[in-house]
């Protein structure tokens, strides 16, 4: 039989041989390509890593616009423009090139509210003070101009010394210095405005009111954390607060005390414009550790206690209802309030009245104070209902549904409690630790889709983030911004990453957002509001000095014009504020756009993970301008 033929030597080496020379040609091909790939996009990289501040000058769309010798806040020049050709198929000048120019509005629009127009709010009917809440415009009356700031406007003083200084030309508003001129809230001394810390109820100043506060309930120790002051003034409480950690809601009307709210945020104060009406007020249930009301002129006895009840929704379980002013020592005070001892015994009467029939205890009344507090649960408060038969507890109601809703006259219910002596909801660590600590709305599966460790992923991540904003913005550690507003605040981590800077946090949730986390925010000891971004906010112009919108613009962008979401930014903004938006980059590119023609001097730049990551941020300043 024959034996198979194998082949020879010679044909394996030259097969050996073949393949040999094919690999290497594939690898030498592999490596020239490389080398040409990174030759062209170093060729493509901008040859100067300018930021965005070298490029703000004069004004040049309108050159005749008052100019300033101040600096506007630069962006980290180590880092370099977004290489935005090179790595995406979108051509950002193929958008931005079209750019509408947006003008300044008329010098009367310099303190335009839109939501707040009292123009607007004498169409509607003045029971329950229903022309005084929110009534945004139509869109056929909405603006596509630039809100302009006060002639000669300058930049706040620093905090703290904003709390104590302010100037004129920034509110040019004498009407409270000469009408509250007795009680020390605000006074004109030249070019500025001094802030003493009176008010109508604490003419030794807030300080010394404050420590009449501490003496009676436990301020200073780290349980009370969020307080709301309805009728606040100036907030010269929520100032002097903050020096003891507890961080106050300053709440108040566009009233005839001109711009409170605006000298309140002019102060480094937080604050908003609002009014306890016919609606409720645009938090959460369970939001404040204390509640506080200083002759704030809250008619609180009458609709069978509504205004009390609202209170009593947004307070947390143990928390605390302070009232100054009248009827509070009316035997002392009556005929400085000129109105009859009769008439302010039954107004105590009444408020007693509803207070008890909400299962508040009345703590104690000192001097010009009364303090009463919410029960930890409702298990004692569900039993009375048998006595008490007004108000009922309120039934199939999502408690923390704040957005247009409308008040009722009834107990909001508190979660389940085991005992007596159980916290309904969970309780809470003191400050500073339940910044950090897993809020029980998040350990009890309150919130749909967050876990504990989802939570401490989330913590980590915006500390990371922080630490890049502190490479790209070198300002934010230094104090030059005070007032932040975080668009879409998710969790609150990123007001978590700002504690360590000299700043306050307003964090916003959109109200129509899939899930509702604003509880947590409160939780946690933040602060923050409900609102939908396709209207805007409650705030005068020029009242923030750093916003963040992280996915706002994805998430928008389907429901309204996100043209007016950006105008809005402009209207709230500081001129030399900054602004730090966060998104994929075919929504910056859009965004981007849109800002060319806002006096925005803006650019793009790539994810703190690096070029590949598909969501970019976008960091711009607004540029100082005046009408």
């Amino acid at each position: 039989m024959a034996k198979d033929n194998y082949g020879s030597p010679k044909i394996h080496l030259d097969s050996r041989r073949q393949r040999f020379t094919y690999i290497f040609g594939v690898s030498c091909l592999c490596v020239l390509f490389y080398i040409l790939g990174a030759w062209q996009n170093s060729a493509a990289a901008p040859k100067s890593s300018g930021s965005v501040s070298n490029k703000i000058e004069c004004d040049p769309v309108n050159p005749s616009s008052n100019s300033r010798s101040t600096v506007v806040p630069s962006f980290s020049s180590s880092d370099a423009a977004l290489d935005f050709e090179a790595r995406h198929r979108l051509d950002l000048n193929e958008t931005s090139g079209t750019a509408e120019k947006f003008p300044p509005c008329p010098s009367n629009f310099t303190e335009y509210t839109p939501c707040q127009d009292r123009t607007r709010g004498r169409r509607f009917e003045r029971k329950m003070l229903i022309y005084r809440e929110r009534h945004c415009p139509g869109n056929d009356e909405l603006i596509r101009c630039l809100i302009p700031a006060p002639p000669n406007y300058k930049m706040p003083f620093k905090w703290p010394q904003s709390r104590d200084y302010a100037w004129f030309d920034n509110i040019p508003h004498k009407e409270l210095s000469i009408e509250k001129a007795v009680q020390n809230w605000v006074i004109v001394e030249g070019d500025k405005f001094r802030f003493p810390g009176g008010g109508t109820m604490f003419p030794r100043g807030a300080d010394a009111y404050i420590d009449d506060i501490s003496a009676l309930i436990p301020l200073t120790d780290g349980s009370i954390r969020t307080a709301i002051d309805t009728g606040c003034g100036v907030a010269s409480l929520g100032a002097y607060l903050l020096k003891r950690d507890v961080i106050t809601m300053s709440f108040a009307p566009r009233d005839t005390h001109e711009a409170q709210v605006q000298f309140a945020l002019e102060r480094g104060v937080p604050a908003m414009i609002g009014v306890i009406g016919s609606q409720r007020m645009p938090y959460p249930a369970r939001a404040f550790d204390m509640a506080h009301c200083s002759r704030c002129l809250i008619p609180w006895f009458k609709n069978d206690g509504l205004y009390l009840a609202e209170v009593d929704r947004v307070l947390r379980p143990g928390g605390y209802w302070i009232l100054s002013g009248p009827p509070i020592h009316w035997k002392k005070h009556y005929r400085g309030w000129e109105r009859t001892q009769e008439d302010l015994k039954q107004e105590q009467d009444s408020i007693e009245d509803a207070a008890k029939r909400l299962c508040w205890k009345k703590k104690i009344e000192e001097d010009d104070l009364a303090i009463w507090q919410k029960p930890i649960n409702h298990i004692a408060c569900i039993q009375s209902r048998k006595i008490h038969k007004t108000p009922h507890i309120c039934r199939n109601d999502n408690a923390d549904a704040a957005w247009y809703k409308k008040l009722e006259a009834c107990i909001t219910p508190l979660p389940e409690a085991k005992n007596e002596e159980e916290v309904a909801g969970g309780d809470l660590k003191k400050w500073p630790d339940r910044a950090f600590a897993v809020p029980p709305r998040i350990s009890r599966g309150s919130i749909p889709g967050v876990t504990s460790r989802i939570f401490e992923d989330d913590n980590q991540m915006w500390k990371e983030r922080a630490t890049h904003y502190k490479r790209i913005v070198p300002p934010l550690p230094q104090g030059r911004y005070r007032n932040v507003m975080d668009m879409n605040a998710n969790l609150g981590g990123f007001a978590a990453a700002m504690m360590k800077y000299p700043v306050w946090v307003m964090n916003v949730i959109p109200a129509n957002s899939g899930r509702d986390t604003l509880g947590v925010i409160y939780e946690r000891g933040f602060i923050g509001t409900y609102q939908d971004w396709c209207e805007a906010f409650s705030t005068y112009p020029r009242t923030y000095d750093l916003l963040h919108a992280d996915g706002v613009f994805s998430t928008y962008q389907d429901r309204c014009d996100i043209t007016y979401i950006l105008l809005e930014m402009d209207r709230i903004l500081r001129p030399e504020g900054t602004v730090i938006i966060r998104d994929i980059v075919e929504v910056l590119t859009k965004v981007k756009s849109i800002t060319d023609g806002m006096r925005w001097k803006s650019q793009i730049m790539d994810h703190e993970s690096g070029p590949f990551n598909p969501e970019k941020i976008l960091m711009a300043v607004k540029t100082y301008w005046t009408g």
